[in-house]
């Protein structure tokens, strides 16, 4: 994809602008509309002179998202928006609602070449990576749409992050920046399956996001049912990056746990967990698994969930069942995926 606006820190903006023979200033003009007034086209920038706003059009036009659907949920207040990309391909967003604020969850690719047995976004594979500035844009068009200011963002959606790690690193710091957005990255959450090079460089990076493992296993085994990339690391060399990150950090982590009926739900399954994390400053987060329709992976009664959590309290590991958000809509974890023109016109 060529190169946007968006996808352009402040400073880049400014280089950018002089790359066209326009003072440096118009550049960081064009990016407090993009980033603070959240502009999405030339016109609605009305200190710049029309005669520029016409240029730039034609030499640099604005790579924009748009929305294509937008469902809300009858059980809360999330809200699944299905956007399409200047290419025309296709993802999903969601934008949930809490005591402390709004949350929206982005995603970081089209499609996804993870394969986890229980999750919608890798259905089919991999298009391709999103610019910073396309993961931009979906906080942007639903504060728009929504006018409201999102407080916290999790990049929970379509694609593994750490696949994409230098445009999501590009899109955390953006929306970080003080001149724009200026989201404390204490209310920024990651999530990654465990691509060591990306934990490992991002333990490097020093700086407060929250980091999620989707572990889903308590042991190597039942972890290579439900996740191919289990087959390339082993479970011990990703606890061991984890405390490497906690180590550095002194922030814990969050473990992603759907629960499978019959699979990695029992007593059994939780004590063994327990066992492995041990020690490990961290946090385990039990997910019911969502209904998928190609998976045909069902969760377990709640009664069972319970006496997870139960067990896992037990051994002193701090634990929590997540309010699952958006069912309903196909917007709660694992249920967000790539969708195809076809698709598209079927729902529309």
């Amino acid at each position: 994809m060529p190169v946007s606006w968006f996808d352009l820190t402040e400073a880049q903006s400014a280089d950018k602008a002089r790359e066209l023979g326009l003072p440096a200033f118009r550049g960081r003009q064009i990016w407090h509309w993009l980033h603070k007034s959240l502009a999405s086209q030339y016109d609605e920038m009305t200190n710049l002179p029309l005669s520029l706003r016409e240029r730039l059009q034609k030499e640099m036009p604005i790579f924009s998202i748009r929305p294509v659907q937008v469902q809300r949920s009858v059980l809360d207040d999330t809200v699944k928006y299905l956007f399409e990309l200047e290419d025309g391909s296709l993802i999903e967003s969601v934008l949930m609602h809490y005591h402390h604020g709004y949350t929206v969850c982005v995603s970081s690719q089209v499609g996804c070449r993870m394969g986890c047995r229980f999750c919608a976004s890798t259905l089919g594979g991999l298009e391709r990576d999103l610019s910073a500035g396309e993961m931009l844009q979906q906080v942007y068009v639903i504060e728009r749409e929504e006018k409201i200011q999102v407080s916290h963002i999790v990049v929970m959606g379509c694609g593994e992050p750490f696949d994409n790690y230098d445009e999501v690193m590009r899109f955390l710091s953006i929306l970080h920046a003080p001149e724009g957005q200026n989201m404390s990255f204490r209310n920024m959450t990651v999530s990654t399956c465990g691509l060591l090079d990306g934990l490992k460089r991002f333990t490097e990076e020093d700086i407060p996001v929250t980091l999620a493992i989707s572990l889903h296993a308590p042991n190597d085994d039942i972890r290579k049912q439900l996740m191919p990339i289990a087959n390339r690391v082993a479970m011990d060399d990703l606890l061991e990056a984890c405390r490497a990150y906690t180590r550095k950090s002194g922030r814990r982590v969050t473990f992603e746990y759907a629960l499978v009926k019959g699979v990695n739900d029992s007593e059994e399954n939780a004590r063994e967990l327990a066992r492995r994390l041990k020690g490990l400053l961290c946090h385990v987060n039990l997910i019911p698994v969502n209904p998928v329709a190609e998976r045909g992976l069902a969760g377990p009664e709640r009664s069972q969930v319970q006496r997870f959590e139960k067990v896992l309290n037990e051994e002193q590991i701090p634990v929590t069942i997540r309010r699952e958000l958006g069912r309903d809509i196909d917007g709660a974890c694992g249920q967000l995926r790539r969708r195809h023109r076809t698709e598209m016109e079927a729902i529309g």
